[in-house]
């Protein structure tokens, strides 16, 4: 499994949050869940950006959640505007390790890490992920 250096951040994505009237909990702060929501909104900008999911489905790949860790740091309420940012820090044959901050200005709010297993849809067996994702990983990493 390759690392990425800690000063590097391959596959990168960073962008703007919402909170919604509907992400806000009994006692007035973001609800737990809508973290994970927008991990998968980060995980799904990153393909975009580096991979699209409709080019994986297409060769028969599909990215699964196997793990996820949230470690909530400060609380976010109605009006705020954190900013997401996700990046891969290990990436296996099969495997890749995520990590994620939410954060409001300098402030780290969140921090998670997560780990994906590339399946073939029709063997559902864990599948290579594509050699130009691998290449970015190597090349983000080397830069």
């Amino acid at each position: 499994m390759m690392e990425a250096r800690e000063d590097r951040k391959p596959l990168r994505v960073l962008m703007p949050l919402r909170v919604q009237t509907y992400d806000i909990d009994f006692a007035g702060h973001v609800n737990n869940q809508v973290y994970v929501r927008w991990l998968e909104d980060l995980r799904m900008e990153m393909l975009r950006l580096h991979y699209p999911i409709e080019r994986l489905m297409a060769e028969g790949l599909a990215p699964i959640l196997a793990t996820t860790h949230v470690e909530y740091k400060r609380s976010l309420v109605l009006g705020d505007n954190p900013e997401g940012e996700m990046w891969v820090t290990k990436m296996g044959r099969a495997t890749c390790h995520l990590h994620a901050e939410i954060r409001l200005g300098e402030a780290v709010c969140a921090l998670a890490h997560q780990r994906i297993i590339l399946l073939n849809i029709g063997t559902t067996r864990p599948a290579r992920f594509p050699a130009p994702m691998v290449a970015r990983f190597e090349s983000d990493n080397a830069a």
